[in-house]
């Protein structure tokens, strides 16, 4: 069976007229109930994460920040309200448990539909919907090779920081360029284990897929890792109102069977995804890929 981690704290954490809001995550429950992959998974309930957990990769005055910042606005995009700490750092605890679970080998893969997403959240700052950098700290705890796959259409520039000396993580990203937040530059390689792959817009579903192929099989070949984390954005949907590169909802499914084919855990965590009324069907294709 696969993992399925989510909790209602994380339908807490909104704002009015928000694109990353709490319908994000019932569109996708709704539609693995409507097609009987709800009963198919072995749900995991979610966590906290310990203040330990959250200061692997975040400064203590970021933590402190988050805990005790008041409703509003962080930035322009990135909003709190009451519920948004709490929210926050059950993401994180969510992410960390189904890593857990699965790297003591009870399962082989997992779905985390937690929010907020977190690969923007850098070691001291939340930007762009991003309070805590939920993958970066399940990677981390993991103390393994891992290699984290980020197929959201922005580029993670939180993750990339993170890790850009750590050659036990290697960060892989395909995104839309240019666009927001402007980094994943393919020149941008850390300590050799960066590889960003920038995508125009008019890039097709093909050619998206095509080099996610051969990016992902090089990488394992020369990284040769012992655990994948996917920050699974779903927001290179073509009809996505935020992003948009062109990819239907069977294309998540490739790309899924790719990671799996390499032949290792693979733990899945939501990050972006937007287009309401196709965000359903991509869970679903991913999940049932996750299922095999």
């Amino acid at each position: 069976m696969t993992l399925l981690v989510t909790d209602a704290l994380y339908l807490k954490h909104q704002a009015p007229r928000h694109p990353e809001c709490p319908e994000r995550v019932t569109a996708m429950i709704e539609r693995l109930h409507e097609t009987g992959l709800w009963d198919r998974v072995r749900h995991l309930p979610a966590r906290d994460a310990t203040e330990d957990e959250l200061r692997l990769v975040h400064t203590a005055d970021h933590v402190k920040r988050i805990r005790s910042a008041k409703p509003g606005r962080l930035d322009e995009d990135t909003y709190v309200n009451d519920c948004s700490a709490a929210a926050a750092i059950r993401a994180v605890g969510g992410v960390v448990a189904a890593c857990e679970a699965v790297a003591d080998g009870g399962e082989s893969t997992a779905f985390c539909l937690v929010r907020p997403p977190g690969h923007h959240a850098t070691p001291d700052r939340a930007m762009g919907f991003c309070l805590f950098n939920n993958v970066a700290i399940a990677a981390r705890k993991l103390k393994r090779r891992v290699f984290v796959i980020d197929w959201d259409v922005h580029h993670g520039n939180g993750t990339q920081d993170i890790f850009w000396s750590d050659p036990t993580v290697f960060y892989l990203s395909t995104h839309r360029w240019p666009f927001w937040p402007g980094t994943g530059a393919a020149g941008e390689r850390g300590a050799g284990n960066i590889r960003n792959l920038p995508l125009p817009k008019e890039t097709t579903r093909q050619a998206f897929v095509a080099a996610f192929e051969e990016a992902v099989r090089s990488t394992a070949r020369s990284f040769k890792p012992e655990f994948v984390i996917l920050s699974c954005g779903f927001d290179a949907y073509v009809d996505d109102p935020i992003g948009g590169l062109n990819l239907l909802p069977e294309d998540f499914a490739t790309m899924t069977r790719i990671v799996r084919s390499l032949g290792v855990p693979v733990v899945s965590a939501l990050e972006g995804g937007y287009a309401l009324d196709a965000l359903g069907r991509c869970a679903e294709e991913h999940l049932s890929v996750l299922l095999e």
